[in-house]
């Protein structure tokens, strides 16, 4: 075995690197930052890789969505179409610019926000796509969540022909919540009825009665594929959407429990014509007050164009 060595202001240093066995034994220095390369590496590139499969995934569920789509059926919405409904929902239809505009058979919408999953919690930056059809109500929710640097969560919460699913991945990779049954059929079911309010011909669907509570303020009853569920759409004077509440099934020490929720409309803006809320705080409204756990913007959004993934 060979060594070099070099006197350096009264120190050792190691300048040759040395053999043994026909093998080459590196300064511990340099193997520190090999492994740190490597780690590096894995960290930069396996993460795009699960990405990138996470997303094909969610690719199916939205061609799935969008299989059966059939525009030639649709129709352009006048007055006459809405004459049976409540006042209230008239008057939010009339002033959402519908009328004269296709009925919305399908949306494809982006969103940013932040969530949080306690009150008083750090929150975490997100992004998301959502894609819904109304003549077969459903949708695909897909998320990404910053929950720390270097570490996000993908998501995908899923309505399809009456059955409602959740899958959360850290790094797209590892599962932390896969959720499917009877409280997620419902859960996602009133969710579509809350999430209505961005395309609101919707209102107009034969699944979906209408009942008048006062002036500024209606119920509305969905039923798809058995299930049944309720909620109440408040409103200002103008037609505007105040907020959404209804009763939602929440995990909570591993139990789901049927809860208020809902959302409060904070700001409206038009997209392709058509007057909708553009800023949501999504909430539970709890004995002890209001956990506001969402806050969202949509920031794109299409009707009608069944394409896919943006």
């Amino acid at each position: 075995m060979d060594k070099g060595f070099l006197m350096q202001n009264g120190e050792t240093i190691v300048t040759v690197n040395i053999h043994k066995k026909g093998r080459l034994l590196l300064p511990t220095g340099t193997l520190l930052i090999m492994i740190i390369a490597v780690i590096l590496f894995v960290l930069a590139v396996i993460p795009r890789i699960t990405k990138d499969l996470f997303l094909k995934d969610a690719e199916k569920n939205v061609k799935r969505l969008y299989k059966d789509f059939n525009k030639e059926n649709t129709k352009i919405i006048d007055k006459e179409d809405l004459k049976d409904l409540p006042y209230p929902v008239q008057n939010w239809l009339l002033h959402s610019n519908v009328i004269g505009k296709e009925e919305i058979v399908t949306v494809r919408l982006k969103q940013e926000g932040r969530m949080r999953t306690k009150k008083n919690g750090p929150w975490m930056s997100t992004k998301a796509e959502q894609y819904f059809t109304v003549n077969q109500p459903g949708f695909v929710w897909i998320a990404d969540v910053k929950m720390a640097p270097f570490i996000h969560l993908s998501g995908i919460d899923t309505y399809h022909a009456g059955k409602g699913k959740m899958k959360i991945k850290v790094l797209s990779l590892i599962p932390v919540v896969d959720a499917k049954g009877p409280e997620m059929n419902s859960s996602t079911m009133m969710r579509y009825l809350a999430e209505m309010m961005w395309f609101p011909t919707a209102a107009l669907s034969p699944n979906i009665k209408w009942e008048k509570i006062d002036q500024n303020s209606a119920s509305a009853t969905m039923e798809n594929n058995g299930v049944s569920i309720s909620g109440i759409f408040h409103f200002n004077e103008n037609g505007d959407i105040l907020r959404f509440i209804g009763k939602r099934f929440r995990e909570m020490n591993g139990q789901y429990i049927l809860s208020d929720w809902g959302g409060i409309n904070k700001e409206y803006k038009e997209f392709e014509g058509i007057r909708i809320p553009s800023k949501t705080e999504v909430t539970w409204f709890e004995e002890d007050g209001e956990f506001n756990w969402f806050e969202i913007e949509i920031t794109e959004m299409q009707y009608n164009v069944p394409q896919g993934r943006f």
